[in-house]
């Protein structure tokens, strides 16, 4: 049996930026409309976590059984490393997905019931990216995913929540969010091309290889400031993002000085503190209305 520390590390909290960052985004919109809710706000946050925990822990089943991920540099692997067996790691995903659920669910009932039709599509892809008989993550479809359901699902989804209404705002602010959390899958895809070319797991960067690969990574990373600039017309304090540049040089330096294993393992985390200090520094600028 597993304890409590490698079940946290079979989570993957270096990913979790990911969740995280689309509800304050979403929320700092909220609150520049002056729609701020905060116990709305939480509830997003909490599926946001859930499902990114279940979609981990699904893909650490998945690859596992498959065999996939038996030869690997990269987090814990409970399944493939023999930490937890398979069903353990299945139940810890479908409670994952239950806790999201049923946030979603009180969500849903206090705004919107088609709330449930968005929740049920991000358990699916959440499953079916590595789960069932043709998983989409193996081919070439994982980052189109992350883009939709963690950018403009998310950022839109949680602003919606608390306003109540759709606007064009949140729905602009999602897509550098969505190209941030791209990026953190762009990195972890470009460090496992070998073992996935060999396990016949064709993902985007399996499909586009080591170079075009790190160029991608280094575009998902550019483009937010470019949005934020874009924004500035409308929210001028969006321009604070661009204070975040700085945390994107060691990743950016690191790809495309053709780092590979570890050097990516510290990427990835390097682009985790990127995507927060992009978010929160968005967050404020969205929140404060000139």
């Amino acid at each position: 049996m597993a304890d409590l520390k490698t079940w946290l590390a079979g989570a993957r909290p270096r990913t979790l930026p990911a969740a995280i960052v689309p509800v304050v985004v979403g929320s700092g919109v909220a609150f520049g409309y002056h729609r701020f809710s905060a116990w709305r706000a939480l509830l997003a946050l909490l599926v946001a976590l859930a499902l990114q925990v279940g979609v981990n822990y699904a893909n650490d089943y998945s690859d596992g059984v498959r065999g996939t991920d038996e030869v690997r540099v990269g987090p814990v692997r409970l399944v493939a490393g023999k930490l937890a067996t398979p069903r353990q790691v299945l139940a810890a995903a479908m409670a994952s997905f239950a806790v999201a659920g049923l946030a979603g669910l009180v969500l849903a009932a206090v705004t919107s019931w088609w709330l449930l039709l968005v929740g049920a599509a991000a358990v699916a892809a959440a499953w079916f990216y590595t789960g069932g008989k043709r998983p989409y993550g193996y081919r070439a479809l994982g980052e189109v995913s992350v883009f939709m359901f963690f950018g403009l699902a998310a950022v839109a989804g949680t602003a919606y929540v608390q306003m109540r209404t759709l606007a064009w705002l949140p729905v602009a602010a999602a897509v550098p969010v969505g190209l941030l959390a791209c990026a953190l899958l762009v990195i972890n895809n470009l460090r496992d091309i070998p073992t996935d070319s060999q396990a016949g797991k064709r993902t985007l960067a399996v499909v586009l290889g080591d170079g075009r690969t790190r160029a991608l990574y280094v575009g998902c990373i550019l483009l937010p400031f470019c949005v934020a600039v874009a924004l500035a017309p409308v929210s001028p304090l969006s321009l604070l993002a661009l204070a975040a540049l700085p945390f994107a040089f060691p990743p950016v330096r690191g790809v495309i000085g053709g780092a590979t294993g570890r050097g990516l393992i510290m990427a990835l985390g390097q682009t985790g503190r990127l995507q927060l200090a992009f978010g929160l520094l968005l967050t404020l600028g969205l929140a404060i209305r000139l």
